[in-house]
This record gives C-alpha cells, structure tokens and sequence, in this order.
C-alpha cells in the first residue's frame, strides 16, 4: 500500500501492460499514489479487474481503469492506446511489462514456443510503443519504461527464449530513445533480478514453500540474499517515469540486488 499523493506523476497520464499483478500491479498503485491517471491493461480479465479495485481501496483519490487486451496484437494495443486518450486527454508514460516465459535448453525449445514468447514479450512492446508514439511526441514530456530482465545482461541455463526476448527489449528501448529525443519522449529500461510476484509463489507453492518462507530464504545469486517485492521493482520504474529523471534516456537500470556484478 502506498502513503498519501506525493505529487511527482500528478497530471500524467498513464498505461501500463501487464498490470494485473506482480510487478505491473505495483507500478500501477504507486503511479496512481503519485497523482497519474493510469490504465491497466492485461489478458486477464478477472484479474485485471480486482487489480483495479484492489488500487482503488488503497488510493482512495486513485483514477484508473483497466482494459483487457492481447498485447501481440497492434490493433487491440491501439484499442487500449485510444481509450486512454479518449479517456484522460493524451498519454504522457508507457510502460512496457507485458511477459511469459518458457523454461528448457534451446534443444528442448521448437519454432512455436520462440514464436510465443516473441509475440508477447517484443512484438507486445513493440506494438505498445507504435501505437503510442504519436501521443507520446504530443506529450512535451514523455517516458517510455521498458521492463526487461538482469538475464538480458548476463544470461542463464534453460531459460534460452525468455532471456533472448528480454535481450531484445533493450535494444528496442535504445532504438525508441533515438526516435523520441527531438520530441522530449525519453525511453528507459529496468532489468529486476528474482522478484516475488504471483508467478514465483505459485512456483513455491508447487514445491510446498510459502510466502513467508520464499521472502525470508537467503538467495545466492543476490548481494543482499534475497529476492525483491514488487515494489522494489515498481520504484525505479516510478522514478524514471517521473520528471525526476528527465535526463535519463537509452539508460538499463539494474535492480537485481547485485547479481550483475557478482
């Protein structure tokens, strides 16, 4: 739960992908805390809705609403660009959080499991960043945060398609902070190292951990040997929406804890 409007987002007007949990979900409570205007978009519908209501509990003074919607596909990334506009006037951020994974060596992987991952995690982003740049350019101060991964930086074992896709959002956040610059639409990306969203803990539950249990066990691929909340993730993403980092762009922001130095 965030505290009062501390004012750094009021006026702006905000999509977020994603958003029906996890680190989405944060990010979207701490805009709407900060006095943005924010939609929530995701394929979930049911979850989508109690995000909203779950925000709109925390932040009595909270505008948003939320649109569900398949992020690989352009037209219902237009659809959900639109209404925000149509909604609230223009769009000043967008964030990019959308994601599946795929777990397996690359021998395990086939055509159809690249494709899948890639549709949502790139051209997801891609489509987002296509439909909103128009209205971005109008905004006179505009952000772009792209959600990618520490593993785009320093790779893994078995997770070949997921952290390639998240690769490749970092080059597609450099690309799209060159276009932007002449229209003041800055384009940043973070990369989260181990998170507890609703996915790690229904992989915990799997092998009979709890919460509790998950929050509390000491991590080795972390300096401070454990894993981040949500909202560790979702401040960063936070600030550089904000004007406060209204020199930052083409910037990837590592919030793993230290993994990417060890």
């Amino acid at each position: 739960m965030v505290g009062p409007i501390d004012g750094r987002l009021t006026g702006k007007i905000a999509v977020i992908t994603g958003s029906a949990g996890g680190i989405g979900a944060s990010a979207a409570e701490l805009f709407s805390g900060a006095g943005a205007k924010v939609v929530l978009t995701d394929r979930n519908g049911p979850l989508l809705e109690r995000a909203v209501d779950e925000i709109r509990q925390h932040v009595p003074q909270a505008d948003v609403r939320g649109v569900v919607c398949d992020v690989a596909r352009y037209d219902e990334a237009k659809r959900v660009v639109d209404a925000a506009v149509e909604a609230y006037g223009g769009l000043d951020v967008l964030v990019c959080n959308a994601a599946v994974r795929h777990e397996g060596t690359v021998e395990q992987t086939t055509v159809e499991d690249w494709q899948r991952i890639m549709d949502t995690n790139v051209i997801g982003a891609a489509n987002f960043c296509r439909a909103a740049f128009a209205s971005l350019r109008r905004s006179g101060s505009a952000s772009v945060v792209i959600v990618s991964s520490c593993y785009a930086v320093i790779g893994r074992k078995e997770m070949p398609i997921y952290d390639a896709s998240k690769a490749a959002l970092l080059s597609l956040m450099k690309s799209v902070a060159w276009d932007g610059a002449a229209d003041n639409v800055r384009a940043n990306a973070v990369c989260p190292g181990g998170t507890i969203t609703p996915y790690t803990l229904a992989l915990g539950e799997k092998i009979g951990k709890t919460e509790a249990e998950m929050r509390a066990e000491r991590k080795a691929n972390s300096l401070l040997g454990r894993r981040a909340s949500a909202e560790e993730i979702a401040y960063p993403i936070l600030w550089l929406a904000s004007d406060e980092a209204s020199y930052m762009t083409g910037a990837t922001l590592m919030v793993d804890g230290g993994l990417s130095i060890m």
